[in-house]
């Protein structure tokens, strides 16, 4: 069975559980209600315009859906041996059944390429490169045997940026991890990533994620792709795709390199998000990761120990920033 097929099956139990993207940087809010229109609605799925004065349905979220909007994602395999690198073929096929040649760069690429197992771990953002005649090809390793999602982030030209996603399978013994505790902190490389403020149901929220190396913060991030630094968060469970971008960007003269970075999001239910962040210093590109809990347990602050896997954390409410309006014009995540 290929990708497709057996991706069309899980996502119609999905297909109402989680906003799609209101914008770049926002997510939209509690299913049901009637998303607003944006200028990047990628991860982010557009809902289809209603005729007649009826309501418009709310947006599917992004990755759950192998095609959508006409466009399937084709791969030239779903099955890779763990541990091995392969050449990794596939292609975007438009309304009228042929492979897309010509896309809008978003974040200086064509096609943005992010691949994890389904217990959200070994995070992989790749950059493919086009062969012709619509082919994409990306250097891939699945480095252990499992189940893995990968979705190919685009925007046809003329077209509205969306996200698809499909399955891999690394055959073998695959045994999940359990996901990882909430906390304030990350370290990868010798850095240390802080991450300050909640996510909140249905609301708005700050979130600051802050680079220090040495016990000193970073204050010369470089540009990746256009921007300090890219923020993807995956929903536990069903593995809805997020895109988030920071607030202001490389060069408009109020956005410093550093140390902190800042995104909004708006997640439409309580449950726990997986967030990697991705960011560039010294010349090379690394990914911190944290679990994040929306209107559950809150995260352990830094100092402190996680709970055990058996423990049960104190659970608080998230807090949230005030409504964008209030906070940040909604505007400056237009690009």
């Amino acid at each position: 069975m290929n990708g497709a097929t057996k991706v069309g099956a899980y996502v119609l139990g999905l297909a109402a559980v989680f906003g799609g993207a209101l914008g770049v940087g926002r997510v939209v809010g509690p299913v049901g209600e009637t998303p607003a229109a944006a200028s990047h609605d990628a991860g982010h799925s557009a809902s289809p315009s209603k005729t007649g004065g009826e309501a418009e349905k709310p947006a599917v979220p992004g990755g759950l859906q192998v095609s959508a909007a006409g466009y399937t994602l084709v791969p030239r395999t779903d099955v890779v041996e763990p541990g091995k690198p392969v050449d990794f073929r596939f292609s975007v096929t438009g309304p009228d059944g042929r492979p897309v040649t010509r896309f809008t760069p978003e974040h200086d690429k064509k096609l943005h390429f992010i691949v994890v197992r389904r217990d959200l771990s070994g995070f992989q953002h790749l950059h493919p490169e086009e062969k012709g005649g619509g082919v994409w090809s990306v250097p891939l390793t699945l480095p252990e045997a499992g189940e893995y999602r990968a979705f190919a982030d685009f925007a046809p030209e003329g077209a509205d940026g969306m996200t698809l996603g499909m399955d891999l399978s690394a055959p073998g013994d695959y045994r999940p991890e359990p996901l990882a505790a909430p906390v304030r902190t990350a370290a990868v490389d010798g850095y240390t990533v802080a991450l300050a403020g909640d996510l909140a149901p249905g609301r708005t929220s700050r979130l600051t994620l802050s680079v220090s190396k040495d016990g000193k913060p970073v204050t010369d991030l470089e540009p990746y792709l256009g921007a300090y630094g890219h923020l993807v968060a995956l929903r536990d469970g069903d593995l809805a795709y997020l895109h988030v971008h920071p607030d202001g960007e490389p060069g408009d003269g109020r956005t410093a390199p550093g140390p902190g970075i800042t995104f909004y999001a708006e997640v439409p239910s309580a449950g726990a998000y997986r967030l990697f962040l991705d960011f560039k210093h010294g010349g090379t590109v690394r990914t911190a990761e944290f679990t994040a809990t929306a209107g559950t347990a809150a995260a352990v602050p830094a100092g402190e120990d996680a709970p055990e896997a058996d423990g049960s954390p104190a659970t608080e409410d998230a807090e949230a920033t005030p409504s964008p309006e209030g906070s940040h014009d909604p505007g400056d995540h237009d690009h």
